[in-house]
């Protein structure tokens, strides 16, 4: 039975954390380790590349795969669904779930970011606390290059994002989204 620390259950629970605890610090760095390894394979060995991804995620459904270089902070809270792509550069900072749904298509440099870090008190940002919020990108979602999903964020399904956006809040299902911050422009 494993035990977890009291800051990496703070991590888990929403709460406040510090990112600079010795356990999670040794948990980015196992992650960083197993992302070496994926980031350093090269052009058709995909088997590898899937193997690596196995150990690295929560979950990856049959069909998916993520190009290099791709970035994440733990890996394990990564869920990934069936026949999903993550593109070149893709950027995930896993420090609460991150779930992805079947027959996902994310575009390069896209980045998932669950981190968020106090706005009111600099002490705390100054003393390494920060809090982490979910993520959700429902299934048969697209999402040009280069867009941003902030913490807390659900995307719904079959639901188009357009390149450079930055989702700061929830998106329906069936919808085209774009801008900074990202706004319904119509119904799909």
């Amino acid at each position: 039975m494993d035990v977890v620390g009291e800051h990496k259950d703070r991590m888990l629970r929403g709460e406040l954390y510090r990112d600079n605890d010795p356990e999670l610090i040794a948990e980015r760095r196992h992650c960083q380790e197993l992302l070496d390894k994926f980031n350093a394979t090269a052009a058709g060995q995909d088997e590898q590349r899937y193997t690596l991804l196995t150990e690295l995620l929560g979950e990856i459904g049959e069909g998916s795969w993520i190009m290099p270089r791709f970035q994440c902070d733990y890996g394990h809270l990564i869920r990934l669904g069936a026949n999903s792509f993550l593109n070149y550069d893709a950027i995930i900072l896993d420090c609460a779930p991150v779930t992805i749904g079947d027959d996902v298509s994310i575009g390069p440099r896209a980045q998932l970011l669950t981190a968020l870090h106090p706005m009111r008190d600099h002490e705390l940002r100054r003393q390494r606390w920060e809090t982490a919020a979910p993520i959700t990108i429902g299934d048969n979602v697209w999402m040009g290059g280069g867009v941003i999903v902030c913490p807390g964020v659900t995307v719904g399904a079959n639901t188009v994002v357009g390149a450079g956006s930055v989702v700061t809040r929830d998106l329906p299902e069936k919808v085209f989204a774009a801008g900074n911050p990202a706004r319904v422009i119509r119904a799909l």
